[in-house]
């Protein structure tokens, strides 16, 4: 059924195996290269440019054909201007979902299947799903699954939480039972050595090896404002910028007997409340408001009991699942707006980061986190929370 498949080419070692892997299994392979950023360094040469030319290498040592498509405009459209307008605002986004949310699986996705006809797309993603790494499973009616892969150590089904269930219903990942030293194991097997030298992307892609506070002040003015001690109420010291610090952060002031954090950001008044000791009651948060839910199951506040629904939440790709209870908010405007309540609570959880869900084996969705109530705070009843 699934014949031809076009395969997102990154220029890394886990797309190009991915794409062996799918010739290896007879799909018609198309490889396409998508650039999503035009970034120069000091010397005049673009980032992607050697990204580009390790896809070209890629496939022309698997004998495929590669594409590029330029989505650039788009990227900053939906993705960066969102980033932007987040951190004005005090919330700290994450560009790598929207980017899966809103370029791969979404601009690309519709690219491959409707201009260039194939019948699905491929991803060199650690991630599964229960209609198999090759569609092989595809069943018409059932539900799809986004399951946690072989390699727990590179799951990256955090930063698919946030696509529609619709696209993973055509969408394979060769990798789903592959360690990652066993991909750089056929990568050398395939003649594609040459991209397991390769350092792994991290960071955003847009700032690059550049200090971050020093990359935002190009595009957000800095705006003077006061550090102040969440349990005295006192000024300790004085900020450029709300947009520049991060719940959880270090402030690194001078001349106090234990280290300040950013607790808090009071965006109307330009303030942001910093708790002394890394381990303060006020970094602590153990219930959430998000918003924008996105299931990949089409009922899962059915399978709930008395409206609860009991799974396990993180939102830090890299920190261990947290149990939980979800609730819908009921006087809210969307059904889709939640209160979780942790059963452990959390430091340093992050407004504009994602509360992503998952049971013993699935990622089930995502919201994204509008507020977390402090561990120190006075007891709220959830009718009041919610309204």
């Amino acid at each position: 059924m699934f014949r031809k498949v076009a395969v997102g080419i990154s220029g890394g070692v886990d797309s190009a195996v991915s794409a062996f892997l799918l010739k290896e299994h007879g799909y018609e392979v198309l490889g396409v290269f998508m650039r999503n950023w035009d970034e120069f360094d000091e010397l005049g040469r673009c980032s992607g440019e050697k990204d580009l030319l390790d896809a070209e290498y890629a496939c022309n040592k698997l004998g495929i054909e590669l594409k590029q498509v330029n989505y650039v405009k788009q990227y900053w459209n939906s993705v960066f201007t969102s980033f932007l307008e987040d951190y004005e605002i005090g919330l700290t986004p994450n560009p790598d979902i929207l980017c899966n949310k809103h370029i791969k699986f979404d601009l690309f996705y519709n690219y491959a299947l409707y201009n260039l006809q194939n019948n699905a797309i491929a991803t060199g993603h650690y991630a599964k799903t229960n209609f198999g790494p090759f569609l092989e499973k595809y069943q018409q009616n059932e539900d799809i699954r986004l399951l946690i892969p072989k390699d727990t150590f590179k799951d990256q089904t955090f930063f698919l939480s946030g696509i529609k269930r619709h696209t993973l219903r055509r969408t394979m990942f060769p990798l789903a039972n592959f360690l990652k030293a066993e991909v750089k194991e056929l990568a050398i097997k395939c003649g594609l050595e040459r991209l397991t030298q390769k350092k792994e992307s991290t960071g955003l892609c847009f700032v690059g090896k550049r200090d971050f506070k020093e990359f935002i002040k190009e595009y957000i003015k800095s705006k003077p404002g006061d550090f102040v001690d969440i349990d005295t109420n006192l000024v300790v010291g004085h900020h450029e910028g709300i947009h520049q610090w991060t719940i959880g952060q270090r402030c690194r002031l001078h001349s106090f007997l234990k280290p300040y954090y950013v607790a808090q950001k009071d965006v109307t008044n330009n303030t942001i409340y910093v708790a002394a000791g890394h381990e303060n009651p006020a970094l602590y948060s153990n219930q959430i408001i998000a918003s924008n839910a996105n299931w990949f199951s089409s009922n899962a506040f059915e399978q709930t009991i008395n409206g609860v629904l009991k799974c396990r939440f993180r939102f830090q790709h890299t920190k261990p699942l947290v149990n939980c209870s979800i609730y819908r908010r009921q006087s809210a405007k969307s059904a889709q707006d939640l209160i979780i309540e942790l059963d452990k609570p959390l430091r340093a959880i992050t407004p504009g980061q994602y509360a992503v869900f998952y049971s013993d084996t699935d990622c089930i969705g995502s919201a994204r986190i509008l507020s977390a109530r402090n561990f120190k705070a006075k007891p709220q009843t959830r009718e009041i929370m919610e309204n």
